[in-house]
């Protein structure tokens, strides 16, 4: 097999970084944890951001972009956000260097330091903020609904490509209302866009849930987020939507006069998802032969490889494949037709299997005197030979089971390795095994700590979906609870 992988069931994580680099997705820097998004991953990426951007503007939303530096003292405006960032951060100094007067190189110069240093942007809540504050004075300004797309920088200590960087490409919605319903409607409305576009686009089945207080994002009342299982049997969050309450209004004194004529604080939303989602997309689908892409994001559709022997044959395949291309386009169907003449076809489908591509046709001398075509499914790797009259209409359609079928292939592998737990000694035992488990908890904060200290296993979320409220003990301090939550080791 060409650039033969790892076997996932020996090594996951092995398998999941050399299936990354070895299918072009992306690759490590000459920068300490920071990621090069090869053009094939970033095709990948390029179709979820066109997809989330369309959501995001069904919904109101509009683009806008602000600065990537963030002056400190904003940071320390709102006390619980520095907390949660300040040991992320990368801080700019000095803005020039100078040729070094000792030896070669270059040196900062030290007359060149910032009068206020810059925090390199974690998030971009404290900036917005500093300019919704000229932006908004009355209700008639209300609401704002901005997002951007943007590269954030958090200093990670251990990095793996997509999932952990210390730079790394998102969306960040940051919205303004004059009331907490009409926020916390917000807040609801984008978690359900998110779960909506991993069900229906990543063929990636999440819950929907609330964090506990302990996991909350920096600053937030409340956050919501999309929970998914990878096939390893770790949790690996997918997006959050942040209800803010008026915290960040009060740090910024950002007001507006009301109808009445009173002076009001903003209430704030955050929501975003990131890069991270190629990484669940790697993750949830793939085998050990690469990449298993669901057809509404793969950047090639079908790949079309010619057998033959003579140059006479090769361009008769040729001309046949340029006609199915064609056919395939008007559809909106992307393709490619490798007539690569150094390669074998054996090379060549391995390939396209590595890459994840979820068609793939083979056509030869008697699949042309047959008017048929061989047509092998990435997703189940099986093979039929079909009439080339018409594959156009069957390649549609077939796309369409391929996406319901990875679907239900993960949606099925997650309800396998989902478990209801009453007891701590199960508890400790399944969660070696990796899965999620429903369990009872009391809801203190320090259940919760020590839970994760002697299982590294955390609450992933209070789901919003298909709640189980009922009386039962905690499975860790036998104290009452009335509903389980979701216990997960995770990404």
């Amino acid at each position: 097999m060409a650039k033969e992988l790892s076997n996932r069931e020996e090594n996951y994580s092995l398998w999941y970084n050399n299936l990354v680099i070895k299918a072009d997705l992306a690759e490590n820097s000459a920068v300490r944890g920071c990621m090069v998004i090869k053009p094939y991953g970033y095709a990948i990426w390029e179709k979820m951001q066109a997809q989330l951007d369309k959501m995001f503007k069904e919904t109101g939303h509009v683009n806008a972009y602000f600065p990537l530096f963030i002056p400190k003292s904003f940071l320390s405006k709102e006390a619980e956000h520095v907390e949660g960032f300040a040991k992320e951060c990368a801080v700019v100094t000095h803005h020039r260097l100078m040729t070094n007067p000792d030896g070669p190189g270059v040196v900062v110069d030290p007359s060149a330091k910032l009068e206020e240093e810059l925090v390199v942007r974690p998030t971009s809540e404290t900036i917005i903020w500093n300019t919704y504050k000229n932006w908004i004075k009355s209700y008639r300004d209300l609401p704002i609904l901005i997002n951007q797309w943007a590269n954030v920088v958090r200093w990670e200590m251990r990095t793996r490509l997509f999932l952990r960087t210390a730079e790394f490409l998102w969306q960040e919605g940051h919205t303004a209302h004059s009331t907490r319903e009409e926020a916390i409607e917000e807040t609801e409305k984008m978690v359900q866009v998110y779960a909506k576009f991993a069900r229906e686009f990543m063929a990636l089945p999440v819950i929907v849930g609330a964090k506990t207080e302990s996991e909350r994002f920096a600053g937030a009342l409340d956050t919501l987020c999309i929970e998914a299982l990878m096939q390893d049997g770790k949790a690996l969050q997918a997006g959050t939507s942040h209800f803010l309450g008026q915290n960040f209004a009060k740090a910024f004194d950002v007001q507006y006069q009301s109808k009445e004529g009173t002076l009001e604080y903003v209430w704030a939303t955050s929501w975003g998802v990131s890069t991270r989602l190629m990484g669940a997309l790697v993750m949830a689908h793939s085998d050990n032969n690469g990449l298993v892409l669901p057809p509404k994001l793969a950047p090639i559709h079908v790949v079309m490889v010619p057998i033959f022997k003579t140059d006479e044959e090769n361009d008769m395949i040729i001309a046949k494949m340029k006609e199915i291309q064609e056919s395939l386009n008007k559809l909106g169907i992307s393709s490619k037709i490798d007539n690569r003449d150094n390669l074998r076809s054996g090379f060549k489908f391995a390939e396209w299997e590595l890459k994840g591509v979820p068609v793939r046709i083979a056509i030869g001398p008697r699949d042309l005197a047959n008017g048929t075509v061989e047509l092998a499914r990435r997703d189940t790797l099986t093979k039929s030979i079909q009439p080339a009259e018409g594959i156009e209409l069957y390649i549609q359609k077939l796309l369409d089971e391929i996406q319901e079928n990875i679907y239900n292939k993960a949606y099925k592998f997650r309800e396998d390795n989902t478990f209801i737990v009453n007891d701590w000694e199960t508890f400790k035992t399944k969660i070696e095994e990796g899965g999620f488990l429903l369990c009872h908890w009391d809801g203190s904060a320090e259940t919760e700590e020590r839970i994760k200290e002697e299982t590294k296993a955390t609450i992933r979320c209070i789901p919003h979906e298909n709640v189980i409220e009922e009386e039962g003990k905690c499975v860790y301090s036998g104290k009452p609870s009335s509903r389980r939550v979701i216990f997960a080791r995770a990404y």
